[in-house]
């Protein structure tokens, strides 16, 4: 999931005014935000939203709200999981702490068996109990063979409610790493309003009147917009002391550069989860904009962008040269010019700040690459690629010519840039690789099938655990249809079982775990399956016009996710509703 609006390098004057911007990204929803210069985005359909009472977000939705099924994590209304549908844990991923949820507690009862203890008194918006029917109910959901969490069921061998608030899971083997994941990523769904429905409508249904146990309820909808009210009787009020701040919460669909930039700077927007360049002007401008950091890199690092090499392909698949196009590559000019230094150069590892703990500094040292013109050409010569016709490009092995695409989704223009400077390092150093931009639609079935040469890719974001990096990298079999791990097709069948090794480790055990990704360090440096990039921020600008106590990194301040990104309200942006606080006269 990419999180970010499809802007161009946004133009500014020295009054940021935007003039002569070009848009070459999707065009706006059918009925965007309005770009009048009214104060707040217009009403909804239904009526207005009290200024002072509503949040307005944008950054997640691209099109109109058109479910509200939780079982759809990548196209659900912005808020469905995390305001509405809860989890049983929240995952702290600054900290790397686990928070009961709607769980109160849960535990390894033996060596293949957890067992979970729910809250109590906590019940869904129709008033009807939480129970651990509830929890089992949703888990077995999994068992439909399209249902997205369905692998679980490779390793977990029952669910059984013991009690009104135990659950009982019992596994043919632990693997912890993958549990830990989906305890704090299962949206919990009631089993007396979903029993009955089949595999279809589980899937595809769209839900219209979703019941939850969360903060919030469905309020309207609209072309532009998903609204929601703060409803009264949330479990965590009682049990936590927690209360979210905002009546209203309503996600404006990304529209165009000019419409998100006029609504940030109008306080029609209080937080903007977009990708948005040019951001350096307005933090350090008086616009009232700010960011988590006041300065570059300005975001918290979110996921790892890599550069994907199909390795069933010449001369891809040869790790001599996929290391020299890894010594190829001009980060410098990316990280500086193109990004204007908002993103940080990834490690070698590619594994993100937050897991710096698990990078072997000994094996990077030894292994790790960086930009080195001459280097890559050292390399190719040494592995047989030579310029045998002079026109500047090694040929490969067999004398026959390299010619390889490089692609990204039209639109994306930041990515477009970079695999423009990408292009132009490896042709210095004698790699004819060329930029191509295919409709988003296009990409994703080539690569899903395999008919690329290279594109780029972040779709694994930060989690509790690396086994999800490395799953994502070195996942086995190789499927005639790839389409959310291993694209570029690597396998390595001795990585593979360390992955599965890392995933049978307890997450408390942090030697243990780190052993292993020493070991897959030491083979992805070696063998070179992607190429890390760079690090991909959490977009957030926010303004203090109607609230304030945003996260960021100044002391005292809140130090959650300040995201309403799909998947992230569990990593910590529901404390960042918790500890808005209104602007008195806002």
């Amino acid at each position: 999931m990419r999180n970010r609006s499809r802007f161009l390098i946004m133009c500014f004057a020295a009054s940021l005014t935007v003039a002569g911007c070009t848009s070459g990204g999707p065009a706006p929803a059918a009925s965007a935000p309005p770009t009048g210069s009214a104060a707040a985005p217009a009403p909804a359909a239904n009526g207005a939203f009290p200024r002072n009472q509503t949040l307005y977000t944008s950054g997640t939705q691209y099109g109109p709200p058109a479910n509200w099924n939780p079982i759809r994590e990548w196209d659900s209304a912005t808020g469905t999981k995390g305001l509405v549908y809860e989890t049983l844990f929240l995952f702290d991923p600054q900290k790397g702490d686990f928070t009961p949820w709607l769980a109160e507690s849960g535990s390894w009862t033996g060596d293949n068996e957890y067992t979970l203890k729910l809250r109590p008194g906590v019940t869904w918006s129709d008033g009807k109990p939480l129970t651990a029917e509830d929890v089992v109910f949703t888990f077995e959901l999994g068992k439909m063979e399209t249902i997205p969490y369905h692998p679980l069921w490779t390793f977990l061998k029952s669910a059984e409610a013991v009690d009104a608030t135990t659950a009982k899971f019992t596994f043919t083997k632990p693997n912890y790493q993958q549990w830990a994941n989906h305890l704090y990523s299962r949206a919990i769904v009631p089993k007396h309003l979903w029993e009955g429905r089949d595999e279809k409508e589980v899937l595809d249904g769209v839900n219209e009147k979703p019941v939850g146990t969360g903060p919030y309820a469905y309020q309207s909808h609209d072309q532009d917009r998903m609204a929601w009210v703060k409803r009264d009787g949330w479990w965590a009020t009682k049990a936590l002391n927690l209360d979210v701040k905002p009546k209203y919460i309503v996600d404006i669909v990304n529209g165009s550069n000019e419409v998100a930039l006029g609504l940030l700077l109008q306080n029609g927007l209080d937080l903007s989860n977009n990708f948005l360049p040019g951001i350096a002007n307005l933090v350090q401008g008086k616009f009232g904009v700010q960011t988590y950091y006041p300065e570059p890199p300005y975001m918290l690092s979110a996921n790892t962008a890599w550069l994907v090499l199909n390795t069933e392909k010449k001369p891809m698949d040869d790790p001599a040269f996929r290391k020299a196009m890894a010594s190829s590559i001009d980060m410098k000019t990316i990280v500086e010019k193109v990004y204007g230094n908002l993103v940080l150069p990834a490690s070698p590892t590619g594994l993100l700040p937050q897991w710096d703990k698990y990078i072997d500094k000994d094996v990077v040292a030894k292994s790790g690459f960086s930009y080195d013109e001459a280097k890559a050409k050292k390399l190719l010569a040494d592995a047989g690629y030579k310029d045998a016709d002079g026109d500047g490009f090694v040929e490969n092995k067999d004398g026959s010519k390299i010619q390889l695409e490089l692609i990204v989704p039209n639109g994306w223009t930041d990515w477009m840039e970079a695999i423009r400077v990408i292009s132009g390092s490896a042709k210095k150093a004698g790699i004819n690789v060329e930029p191509a931009f295919p409709e988003y639609p296009k990409l994703v079935a080539d690569r899903g099938t395999g008919k690329f040469d290279m594109l780029l890719n972040n779709e694994r974001q930060l989690s509790n655990t690396p086994w999800m990096y490395y799953d994502y990298i070195f996942r086995l079999p190789i499927q005639k249809q790839q389409n959310t791990t291993n694209f570029g097709r690597y396998e390595n069948k001795k990585a593979w079982d360390l992955v599965r090794d890392l995933d049978n480790r307890p997450t408390d055990d942090a030697e243990g775990m780190a052993k292993i990704t020493s070991e897959l360090q030491q083979i992805q440096l070696d063998d070179m399956p992607v190429i890390p990039l760079w690090y991909n921020g959490l977009w957030a600008q926010s303004t203090s016009t109607v609230w304030k106590n945003w996260p960021s990194a100044a002391p005292g301040a809140p130090k959650n996710a300040p995201t309403l990104w799909r998947n992230w309200i569990e990593l910590g942006g529901i404390y960042t509703l918790t500890e808005l606080q209104p602007v008195a006269g806002g």
